[in-house]
């Protein structure tokens, strides 16, 4: 499926009712698209016990979640009274149900609570890691606000070459003419620490995978104005520098990893840390 075909925009909402940098980023977005905007929260399950009786205790999540949920749709109805709001309170962990609700979405913004990379791993409400790894349509995380106050306004998308940051490249040309923004297309180039391979020549290369993994895209988009960069030095902090002051930043995503998102990419897995400004991954569609 493109990308640009799935039909809503769906964000999870925070049952704390924080978050609201995501809510306004997804409100923003479905606003810009003309689509409707899906917000879902999630109630664990009740517990299977034939010792404790889990009704009150379920009863009581699905009512703070009625409450958060509809409190969040009161707040994007004021931001953007025109975009159509869908609400689903829904049963289960919000990492799976959210990766379920991927297959049909156009992209799922979530909020950044900042978490350690240990507590990533071993905090049962850790959302972000696993469906980033996981989702069939791009994922917007926002854990700072955009820029907007740069003058001229930008994005940022890191190119390596792979097929999933072609994917990055058609979403960055497409967001950054909804946006009326320019965009930087950056190629970061890390030198090996043992190589026999001449430097300037491996540069050189990596300046003209850039400009091939852009070829056309101007033509496409006019009124995106394109810079082209191939810098020296570690990805993650050289494409976190050059997006300090970005509207957003997307970087590509090779597969899905299993729940825990162990096997997310070591620089999209970084981004996410280092990066303070939303950073959208794009799968391969």
């Amino acid at each position: 499926m493109d990308i640009a075909e799935g039909r809503d925009i769906v964000v999870g909402v925070d049952p704390a009712g924080t978050g609201r940098l995501a809510l306004a980023w997804a409100v923003d977005e479905a606003h810009r698209r003309k689509v409707r905007l899906r917000l879902v929260l999630t109630v664990p399950p009740r517990h299977d016990t034939q010792h404790v009786d889990d009704e009150p205790r379920y009863i009581a999540l699905r009512q703070t979640g009625s409450d958060s949920i509809k409190g969040a749709a009161a707040w994007a109805e004021a931001r953007h009274a025109d975009v159509e709001l869908a609400t689903d309170l829904l049963d289960g962990a919000p990492a799976p149900v959210l990766c379920r609700l991927s297959r049909h979405a156009r992209m799922v913004i979530l909020g950044s609570r900042h978490l350690s990379r240990a507590q990533e791993f071993f905090d049962v409400g850790s959302v972000v890691l696993p469906v980033t790894a996981q989702a069939h349509c791009p994922v917007v995380v926002v854990g700072d606000a955009e820029h907007v106050t740069q003058q001229p306004a930008y994005l940022v998308v890191g190119i390596d070459g792979s097929e999933p940051s072609k994917a990055a490249v058609a979403l960055a040309f497409r967001e950054a003419s909804l946006r009326g923004c320019a965009l930087r297309a950056i190629s970061v180039w890390q030198p090996p620490a043992f190589s026999f391979q001449d430097d300037a020549l491996a540069l050189s290369a990596q300046r003209r995978m850039l400009s091939e993994a852009v070829a056309g895209w101007s033509e496409q988009y006019p009124d995106v104005a394109l810079t082209h960069e191939a810098p020296v030095g570690h990805p993650v902090e050289t494409l976190a520098e050059a997006a300090e002051h970005a509207l957003a930043l997307l970087v590509g995503r090779r597969g899905r990893g299993g729940y825990s998102g162990m096997r997310l990419g070591s620089v999209v897995h970084g981004l996410l840390h280092r990066a303070h400004c939303p950073v959208i991954t794009v799968p391969v569609a």
